[in-house]
């Protein structure tokens, strides 16, 4: 008789609760928006990488069919960020320029959009970034103070 009482005791209960805790909500990362991510190109990106993507040759790299840009995309977001300098190699071309750092002034969301525009314009088939991706890597790097290297990254 006890595991019987113990038993309907324990599916009541369960029952009750069922019943009165509200479902919890769990937000999906919401991927940048393209659109708004063409004006953020527009405004910061389009001086050096140009409107079509192609950069200018010999002293900055293109972002049309750059392998960089359909890799990881926590690369790019640390390159945003905090800047690029020394050498990196695009479509076979190296550059030597430097990329200076966009996070003091962009927000986490419009570096999602931007990235996510990039990553999906002129033929590029990557996925998107979210502000989140952002704002996580925002939190873990706040400590650093220079710019990033392609070598750098490409350990992580």
């Amino acid at each position: 008789m006890r595991n019987k009482t113990t038993h309907t005791t324990l599916v009541s209960l369960a029952l009750f609760a069922a019943a009165n805790l509200a479902p919890i909500a769990v937000a999906a990362e919401k991927p940048g928006d393209i659109a708004e991510g063409k004006k953020v190109y527009a405004r910061v990106c389009f001086a050096c990488h140009q409107p079509t993507g192609l950069g200018l040759p010999s002293v900055f790299p293109p972002l049309a069919g750059a392998e960089q840009v359909a890799g990881d995309p926590a690369r790019l977001i640390r390159i945003v960020l905090h800047g690029l300098q020394g050498p990196i190699k695009v479509k076979g071309v190296t550059y030597t320029n430097i990329m200076p750092p966009h996070g003091p002034q962009l927000k986490d969301a419009e570096i999602a959009d931007v990235l996510t525009y990039v990553r999906q314009e002129w033929g590029n088939k990557a996925g998107p970034v979210t502000a989140e991706a952002v704002t996580k890597i925002r939190a873990a790097e706040k400590a650093r103070t220079t710019m990033w290297t392609w070598a750098e990254l490409e350990k992580l």
